[in-house]
């Protein structure tokens, strides 16, 4: 009977967006499932040839991934959500904090879409996810996203993108003070 059931919710999870929900009993079903779900572009650890230091954040928007250096010609690799166009940049950035982020969009984002609210409380609806890595005093940071189909595209407004499950991998790694290189 409990395998039925749970068979049940999952086939009514998926079944429908996590957006979709009305109740946080079944959005947190939701989240909790998709924790069994492939990642749409998944972590890898991979060759490194670059000549960075370990704990060195590099992001290559051309290729809409994210790595972080680990040292000994190895690195790990995400997929990352980049900049549309319009809005990519390059620069090399330092963290200067991290946190489960409350969202307040920006001024020019309210321009371009007075639909948006004006302040939402940290939390899986957030669209900046379960974290977020601030980047210097920039408007710019790594953040988890509640869109996950959006990895691997060039969707956001400057930031830079991760599922949640992978940038609570990174937000672990990562320390105020690190570099972080964006590159087209």
């Amino acid at each position: 009977m409990l395998r039925a059931i749970v068979l049940t919710a999952a086939a009514l999870a998926f079944a429908t967006p996590a957006s979709a929900y009305s109740n946080p009993i079944s959005r947190g079903l939701a989240d909790f499932l998709n924790i069994f779900s492939e990642q749409p572009v998944p972590r890898q650890l991979v060759a490194w040839n670059g000549k960075q230091a370990p704990g060195t954040v590099v992001v290559s928007t051309s290729q809409r991934r994210l790595y972080y250096v680990l040292g000994q010609g190895r690195a790990i690799r995400y997929g990352v959500g980049v900049g549309r166009q319009g809005f990519s940049w390059s620069g090399t950035k330092i963290v200067s904090r991290k946190q489960w982020p409350d969202w307040r969009p920006p001024p020019a984002m309210l321009k371009r879409r007075p639909d948006l609210p004006r302040y939402m409380a940290g939390g899986m609806e957030n669209p900046l996810g379960a974290r977020a890595i601030y980047l210097g005093s920039s408007l710019y940071r790594i953040h988890g996203s509640n869109e996950p189909d959006t990895i691997g595209a060039a969707v956001s407004s400057g930031c830079i993108r991760m599922t949640n499950r992978d940038v609570m991998d990174l937000y672990d790694r990562v320390r105020p003070g690190t570099k972080v290189i964006v590159q087209r």
